[in-house]
């Protein structure tokens, strides 16, 4: 089985950990018009973004196999039926990846797909979010209001982050590796629907920064 892969240094570090077959053809691109004219079974975009040209261009695989790395869209609002996985920085190192599948689509259709990779996986809900980057987000999001209360120090909440819940990393930490937009994107994605989580006002000043 030949896979075709689009990533970043950091992403393609973490992918090489889990350590693929070697009866699998792995094939590294650096751009979407890469990833869209190699030859292969399966497709993974680690870098997706909500972007209607982006989407375009990847439906015309269909219908072989798609992976977005799209936590914070539903296959619904992305338009297409893609196989949404969960590779935010430092969750697809993890043992087990999050999967969501669009209402069209079966589970027996990956099944085979992930035995052939040995990827362990969990289906969840097709949702913004998924489970973990749905909870690490609402941690997150709760440190920065702490922070922005003059409660504490952004150490002292990892610290007592770590040694309160054995987490390996602390709000703060989390959100550096993951990136604070993907958080905020996340977020603001749920707070369509929920108030409950708005972005904390300080987290928005410090995306407001990194991204302009």
């Amino acid at each position: 089985m030949t896979v075709a892969i689009l990533a970043d240094a950091l992403l393609k570090e973490e992918l090489q950990a889990k350590k693929l077959p070697n009866e699998i053809t792995v094939v590294w691109v650096d751009s979407i018009r890469a990833l869209t004219i190699a030859e292969a079974d399966v497709y993974i975009d680690l870098l997706f973004e909500m972007d209607a040209e982006r989407t375009g261009h990847l439906k015309r695989l269909l219908p072989k196999p798609i992976m977005v790395n799209a936590v914070s869209w539903s296959t619904k609002k992305i338009g297409a039926d893609f196989i949404r996985i969960n590779a935010w920085p430092g969750l697809l190192q993890r043992p087990v990846t999050e999967v969501a599948l669009p209402a069209t689509m079966k589970e027996a259709f990956i099944k085979d797909i992930f035995d052939r990779l040995q990827w362990k996986y969990v289906l969840v809900p097709d949702i913004p979010g998924m489970i973990t980057s749905r909870v690490l987000a609402t941690i997150i999001n709760e440190a920065y209001y702490t922070l922005g209360a003059e409660v504490s120090t952004r150490e002292e909440i990892d610290i007592a982050m770590k040694l309160g819940t054995s987490y390996p990393y602390g709000p703060f930490e989390w959100s550096a590796k993951i990136g604070l937009p993907r958080i905020y994107e996340l977020l603001t994605e749920l707070s369509h629907v929920d108030k409950r989580y708005t972005p904390a006002e300080r987290m928005k000043e410090e995306v407001g920064k990194l991204t302009s």
